[in-house]
């Protein structure tokens, strides 16, 4: 999947200005740099939905914008449940050698081998904390339990995230654990 969103930068500002775009199926957004400097956009609604509803917060997507790229996070979108559209997005380009740090949900996978003998399951911390230059930030965190017999935990520690990739959150935190029936 191509995760380039188009843009075009925006000089006009205000509510009016922002609902005459919408309108013509544009979204208004701004990018801001790690510099703290900050650019208005106008992109479009479809090519950004296509790709604001299939990614993480840790993502890295493409923002073109007037011919440069930008390799960029999705920070916020705020959106409307009412009618279903996304009323304004955030960018946050990263330096390219500078290490960021963020909080991800850890995502549990497989069947642990004590809860196949009849123990119970319990989820413990629900995300880690962790640090990486972003084109080395996995897309998400996933912790395979499926080795975990009754009596035992699946620690911070037994995540693999790959090279580059810095755990914050102490090793010793359980992510799940498997207790025996009573």
């Amino acid at each position: 999947m191509d995760l380039t969103i188009n843009a075009k930068t925006r000089s006009t500002t205000g509510r009016a200005n922002a609902k005459r775009m919408r309108l013509q199926g544009r979204i208004p957004a701004v990018l801001y740099n790690h510099e703290g400097k900050s650019t208005m956009l106008d992109i479009d609604e479809v090519e950004f939905n296509k790709i604001w509803r299939n990614v993480t917060p840790s993502t890295l997507i493409k923002v073109a914008v007037d011919g440069a790229s930008h390799d960029v996070f999705i920070k916020d979108a705020e959106y409307n449940i009412r009618n279903d559209k996304v009323l304004h997005a955030d960018f946050f380009e990263p330096a390219a050698d500078q290490a960021i740090t963020m909080k991800m949900p850890v995502h549990l996978v497989g069947t642990p081998a004590g809860v196949l003998k009849g123990g119970f399951l319990l989820k413990q911390a629900p995300d880690v904390q962790i640090k990486a230059v972003a084109k080395n930030m996995p897309a998400r965190v996933d912790a395979d339990i499926s080795g975990v017999n009754i009596g035992e935990k699946f620690l911070v520690k037994n995540l693999k995230l790959g090279d580059g990739v810095t755990v914050i959150t102490d090793a010793e935190v359980a992510l799940a654990s498997v207790k025996p029936a009573r």
